[in-house]
């Protein structure tokens, strides 16, 4: 996962859990589900890089045994 993109779904879960205590606090249900919609975002972000991540290491593994194969 690239740093900026960890940083960025970091930086929107803090926001949601900020959006959510505030709503709680408040009372207020529409912030308090907004903050629970930024949490879930920023997980499915991850889960996504998460994938990307698995991606290029079994590309990388499929390329070691390729070159093994061809005797590289």
């Amino acid at each position: 996962m690239g740093t900026m993109d960890k940083a960025s779904n970091k930086a929107q879960d803090v926001k949601g859990k900020v959006k959510e205590t505030a709503g709680k606090v408040t009372g207020d249900e529409e912030l308090e589900e907004e903050g629970k919609s930024d949490q879930a975002k920023a997980a499915v972000k991850d889960v996504g890089e998460k994938v990307k991540d698995v991606g290029e290491k079994a590309k990388d593994a499929v390329s070691k045994v390729t070159d093994t194969i061809k005797g590289d």
